[in-house]
């Protein structure tokens, strides 16, 4: 069965209490595929999870290193894909690995590897809205994750 929900966020804040009250219903080992447009708060949920995570760098999108590793309070994998190709690329950076280990994955651009994500990754899209901050996100999952 597919849970899904939809919220509007208006702030940055916003963003990561999403992202605090999600991670607070995640099991061990999750896999996030992040869709949206640049610009549309993929990776600001990203720095929500980082921060309730303890992680105690910054976080930035990894585009032109594809891929981020930090530690927390539980490992977090941000990955970009927006520089691959398609699955194969994917496949050849060694991402499937990143989804047999616990802790988070997040990939952001994940629709360019769609064939590869496994079948209980929780989808995340974000649209943005009329104002400069507001996003519209939509979560997708098999786990019944509450709004």
């Amino acid at each position: 069965m597919l849970h899904e929900w939809t919220i509007e966020s208006h702030s940055v804040a916003d963003t990561h209490k999403l992202a605090r009250h999600l991670l607070k219903q995640f099991p061990a080992r999750t896999v996030l595929a992040l869709h949206g447009d640049l610009g549309s708060g993929k990776t600001c949920f990203v720095q929500g999870l980082a921060a309730a995570l303890g992680v105690d760098r910054p976080v930035t999108s990894p585009t032109f290193t594809l891929i981020h590793e930090y530690r927390g309070s539980r490992d977090l994998v941000h990955v970009d894909l927006y520089r691959i190709g398609n699955s194969n690329d994917a496949v050849m950076l060694g991402l499937e690995e990143y989804f047999d280990s616990d802790g988070i994955t997040a990939v952001e651009w994940a629709e360019r590897a769609a064939d590869v994500f496994p079948p209980e990754t929780i989808h995340l899209h974000f649209r943005t809205l009329d104002t400069p901050q507001a996003r519209q996100i939509t979560v997708r999952s098999s786990l019944p994750l509450h709004g």
